[in-house]
């Protein structure tokens, strides 16, 4: 019996996903966010309004579900996703998971570890939350989210990595990964496969911080998929220009790798926190950080490099169908 795909409204079956971007964010705040409400509060229906237009952005290029990666500690709001969902018609898959180390919030489970097993603890956490439901809300999490350090795999982010493994064994929820500055994509590869977790239910993340073709092909010889789910977000924190990303895609592609490639962009439609308003040189940068640049840039220039539309339907269609569980 072919699985199915957890959204925020209920169960589909993977042939039901259609074109899906694998790495986005409606609501995103850093942790800490929540003890600067007096100058940045919260409002419900501002936020609904701009992520209602980015819903209806997708749509109009013929995008079906986005998978939300946001963590545990991050600002994931699944109830929020629900509402958007329905009123926008949009498929969204919610995550559970915690951010890395560095700029997640590690103090909690820390703690915890003086006074129990936290590894058992995460599980039962992400257990909970993909087969019955996050925070009483019966909204169950469809991926599981996981997240390195640059340059290691923290000891701490470890039981996360070992937790999820276990879950995904028991429950076929797939997994996928932010690799920091494009580094540790084969290693987190490795760590989850010893630990039992199926490498055709891995999507290693943000794979497109490093334009190294070696790094990529060491992490596909692993069995996973991998991700370019950064594309327009450029030389921000190490990130590579999109003319670098697009050539290391064209050799992947024609290496035959279009099997196991997504694309995603990793936005953030509404910051947590205090409205965030980038310097001159930042909005350069990120003029083409949008939901939509996948579809109005890069595929066009995929196409006028000779892509295939076969090639495109694999990363956008059939291998997120793939890795929910779906048909070959």
């Amino acid at each position: 019996m072919t699985p199915n795909v957890r959204t925020v409204t209920g169960e589909i079956s993977p042939e039901q996903l259609g074109v899906t971007l694998m790495h986005e964010h409606f609501l995103f705040g850093y942790p800490g966010y929540a003890g600067d409400v007096t100058l940045g509060p919260f409002r419900h229906e501002e936020a609904m309004q701009a992520c209602l237009a980015v819903a209806e952005r997708l749509k109009s290029h013929g995008v079906k579900t986005v998978v939300d990666a946001t963590t545990n500690e991050a600002g994931r709001n699944p109830e929020f996703l629900r509402e958007l969902s329905e009123r926008s018609g949009l498929q969204i898959v919610c995550s559970t998971g915690y951010y890395y180390e560095g700029e997640g919030a590690p103090a909690y489970f820390k703690f915890r570890r003086a006074f129990s097993d936290i590894q058992q603890e995460v599980y039962e956490m992400m257990m909970t939350e993909i087969t019955v439901g996050i925070a009483g809300t019966g909204i169950k999490a469809g991926v599981i989210k996981l997240a390195s350090s640059k340059g290691q795999i923290t000891d701490y982010e470890q039981v996360f990595f070992r937790a999820a493994a276990r879950v995904q064994r028991e429950t076929g929820v797939p997994i996928i990964t932010h690799t920091q500055e494009g580094t540790m994509g084969p290693e987190q590869a490795e760590l989850l496969i010893s630990e039992g977790a199926d490498p055709g239910r891995i999507m290693i993340g943000h794979m497109d911080g490093s334009t190294d073709l070696s790094y990529h092909l060491r992490t596909l010889k692993k069995g996973v998929s991998i991700a370019f789910d950064r594309i327009g977000l450029q030389k921000v924190v190490g990130m590579p220009m999109d003319e670098e990303r697009l050539a290391c895609l064209f050799g992947l592609i024609g290496a035959g790798y279009d099997n196991r490639l997504m694309l995603s962009h990793d936005t953030i439609t509404v910051w947590l926190g205090r409205p965030y308003t980038p310097n001159e040189v930042a909005k350069k940068l990120l003029a083409h950080w949008t939901p939509t640049h996948l579809f109005e840039n890069i595929l066009p220039a995929l196409r006028r490099g000779g892509v295939t539309e076969a090639s495109i339907q694999k990363m956008l269609v059939e291998n997120p169908k793939r890795l929910f569980g779906g048909n070959q």
